[in-house]
């Protein structure tokens, strides 16, 4: 499986993918709207063999410290549970650290995402942008975070 950088060939196919993915939900504009924002970091916006799946990271705090909000991710429905998305996740995660960032803090099911090393977000003193998200808004810290609430790039805020 190649796992790569997202070039600006890859927009269209990674609309695509989102919108099959999400079925048309909101996180395809989403992403167009993070790649406008000050928040987006190129370096961690990846695809998988072509653009059978894309993962974003985009800059986030905890407090007033830089930390990153994982997603949207997506994989093509006719291509999930074959190791895409986990191998994306542990991509962005290593691109991530070795970038030297802090934290990746994300909304998600921890019964999958703790196979990456994430725990609860509370455990870390992070709370989340919005009180009902805590079972599921989860951290995997690479250096100590100073707690505080966590706040995604503004285009999130437009969901």
């Amino acid at each position: 499986m190649l796992i790569r950088r997202e070039t600006p060939a890859d927009i269209d196919a990674i609309r695509a993918v989102t919108n099959l993915a999400f079925k048309n939900g909101p996180e395809a504009p989403l992403i167009d709207w993070l790649r406008a924002d000050e928040g987006w970091i190129p370096e961690l916006s990846l695809v998988a063999d072509g653009v059978l799946g894309h993962v974003v990271c985009t800059r986030g705090y905890i407090g007033d410290a830089p930390a990153l909000g994982l997603g949207p991710i997506a994989v093509h429905p006719e291509h999930q549970r074959a190791g895409i998305g986990k191998a994306l996740v542990h991509a962005v995660l290593g691109a991530a650290e070795a970038l030297g960032e802090s934290a990746v803090v994300l909304l998600g099911d921890p019964r999958y995402y703790s196979r990456f090393g994430f725990r609860l977000a509370e455990e870390f003193g992070i709370t989340p942008p919005v009180a009902q998200w805590a079972p599921h808004f989860q951290a995997r810290l690479f250096a100590p975070v100073e707690p505080g609430p966590f706040r995604y790039a503004e285009p999130f805020n437009r969901l």
